[in-house]
């Protein structure tokens, strides 16, 4: 199926930027997790559709970042949204690695090419995370891995 933005259930493809990237619904996750926090001040609000969400520049010790959109219509809005500002070098909209959106808007550095799992520390540190937040997540992903492993045995005479 092609991409048709004329198609009726298409949603209008607007992009605005809010005035302060505090508005942006997930500032409080970059803020806990981010290990350089004065970029948050430098990011930028995006709202592609009812809620913003932040797209953080790169500096400091994140080398590049992203933000997913639901179609190409709203990847190239942001883009264009982003361009010239401060800190969004090389703006680009790829296919998206998540499985739950079909594009992303990447910029600057290209994230690293890993394994077939991505490994969780090399990306946390590219996108610049704090030490604590990725071990944080690699503890947490672990412990969900392991235990998921092996499920629990049934018993006909458990209570």
């Amino acid at each position: 199926m092609t991409h048709n933005p004329s198609f009726v259930p298409h949603p209008a493809a607007t992009v605005t930027a809010t005035a302060l990237p505090h508005d942006a619904y997930d500032f409080e996750y970059y803020e806990q997790r981010i290990s350089d926090t004065w970029l948050l001040e430098k990011s930028v609000a995006v709202r592609t559709m009812r809620m913003p969400f932040v797209a953080v520049p790169v500096g400091g010790t994140r080398r590049g970042g992203d933000y997913p959109v639901s179609c190409l219509c709203f990847g190239l809005k942001v883009r264009d949204l982003l361009l010239g500002q401060p800190g969004f070098p090389d703006l680009r909209v790829q296919w998206s690695p998540y499985p739950d959106t079909c594009f992303v808007v990447e910029w600057g550095e290209r994230p690293p090419k890993l394994g077939g799992d991505r490994d969780a520390t090399t990306l946390g540190r590219f996108y610049g995370y704090s030490e604590a937040a990725i071990t944080a997540f690699t503890g947490r992903r672990c412990h969900e891995t392991s235990s998921s492993a092996m499920p629990e045995p049934c018993s006909p005479t458990a209570p």
